[in-house]
């Protein structure tokens, strides 16, 4: 008998998901599919057709996902490094999670939106992830996991899709400029529907927050798992200095020769000149 028979189908804790949410996201709901080809794209084109229901969309494997500044992300059942590359990828059942949170929302102000999301994440799964600005999480200074999140406009508001790909075992690390890591390395025994359990909660609170609160009572919580805090950095426009953690918007801080410069997440991407290590 084939290895991949023995091996049982996740149990995915879709009911025990809408209890805990619904009563705070009317009309929420999960919905998990074997495969497709990118849960943010797919969010997208329902809220394009009008369909903006509160809905977590699972995907077991992912074909066509898309990452921050146009990445792919695509997935294969065998842990390739696409899985660390882009937002949105997985790469199948129990190497990877992979789900988009698609909600109506409207905040005074959009700043830090995926830092929040970045920390509810890494607060629901491990005091030793570390968030790496604007959109990443690692692990002893290798990518974990990652975000991307889109809108549309639907009248007044907007339909946020916030889509996190997440890597449950090893992926292979061959061509990536980022070495990967795994939430196994952490939590041995953990697959990704106990790690979807672990995340969809809090995440949806600590949205709800940030649209009542904005990003500016996170930040300290923010501060303490900041990976490039301190450390010499490169952006890709060529701006150097020492990161000085967040502003109040999420903005980054960066002490350079001119003095501290605010850089966004729409003009940047930022890595560290130097190794970052476990801890920092």
């Amino acid at each position: 008998m084939p290895l991949a028979a023995l091996v049982p189908p996740l149990q995915w804790p879709a009911e025990a998901l809408w209890q805990a949410i619904s009563p705070v996201l009317p009309e929420f709901s999960v919905e998990i599919l074997p495969e497709l080809g990118s849960t943010n794209t797919e969010l997208m084109r329902r809220a394009r057709l009008g369909r903006t229901e509160p809905l977590l969309l699972v995907a077991e494997r992912q074909t066509a996902g898309r990452g921050r500044l146009g990445r792919s992300w695509s997935s294969h059942g065998t842990g390739e490094p696409e899985a660390v590359t882009g937002a949105t990828g997985a790469t199948g059942a129990t190497a990877s999670l992979t789900f988009s949170l698609g909600l109506l929302l409207s905040p005074a102000d959009w700043s830090g939106l995926s830092l929040a999301v970045g920390l509810a994440v890494a607060n629901s799964l491990h005091p030793e992830v570390r968030l790496k600005w604007p959109n990443d999480l690692w692990f002893e200074g290798r990518k974990l996991g990652g975000i991307l999140i889109e809108t549309v406009a639907v009248e007044q508001l907007r339909y946020a899709v916030i889509g996190i790909g997440i890597n449950i075992t090893q992926p292979a690390a061959h061509d990536l400029r980022t070495l990967p890591a795994a939430l196994r390395e952490l939590l041995p025994d953990v697959d990704a529907a106990q790690a979807l359990g672990q995340i969809a909660g809090p995440l949806v609170q600590t949205v709800l927050r940030f649209v009542h609160e904005g990003f500016a009572p996170l930040r300290a919580d923010y501060h303490a798992r900041d990976v490039l805090y301190g450390r010499e950095v490169v952006c890709t426009d060529g701006t150097t200095g020492q990161a000085r953690g967040v502003d109040e918007g999420g903005a980054l801080l960066l002490h350079t020769a001119k003095g501290l410069q605010k850089i966004s997440s729409a003009e940047v991407s930022v890595r560290p000149k130097s190794p970052v290590f476990a801890g920092h």
